[in-house]
């Protein structure tokens, strides 16, 4: 399974910024799908998490509200609406997929990643 990140960019507090991950060499439909992101200095951080039909999705506390994760099996894409931006949602964000998965915020359960998009919020 092949997975592209695309969409970060520079963005003020409080704008939105919408990303994609495209995936490629599997059936889409077959794959559960989650959000990380990691800054400079800190560790890893789980995002959120959609279930590979996308009945089903699970966001950290940080991120609830403001950021919203939904898929297109059709499209072979997931995206990540994210709004409300604060500096601290600064950090380059990857996407990763596996066919299954019991602990979503867990980056090892996951087997294929993209290479991430850097997504900068500041004034």
């Amino acid at each position: 399974v092949q997975l592209q990140a695309s969409g970060g960019g520079l963005v003020q507090p409080g704008g939105s910024l919408r990303l994609s991950c495209a995936a490629s060499g599997r059936t889409f439909s077959s794959l559960a799908v989650a959000w990380f992101r990691q800054a400079p200095g800190k560790d890893e951080e789980f995002v959120a998490y959609v279930s590979p039909v996308g009945d089903y999705t699970y966001y950290p506390g940080s991120v609830k509200g403001r950021f919203t994760m939904f898929r297109d099996n059709a499209e072979n894409k997931v995206y990540l609406q994210m709004n409300s931006l604060k500096p601290e949602d600064t950090a380059v964000y990857y996407c990763a997929a596996n066919p299954s998965v019991l602990v979503h915020w867990n980056p090892s359960e996951y087997e294929y990643w993209g290479q991430g998009t850097q997504v900068t919020v500041s004034s």
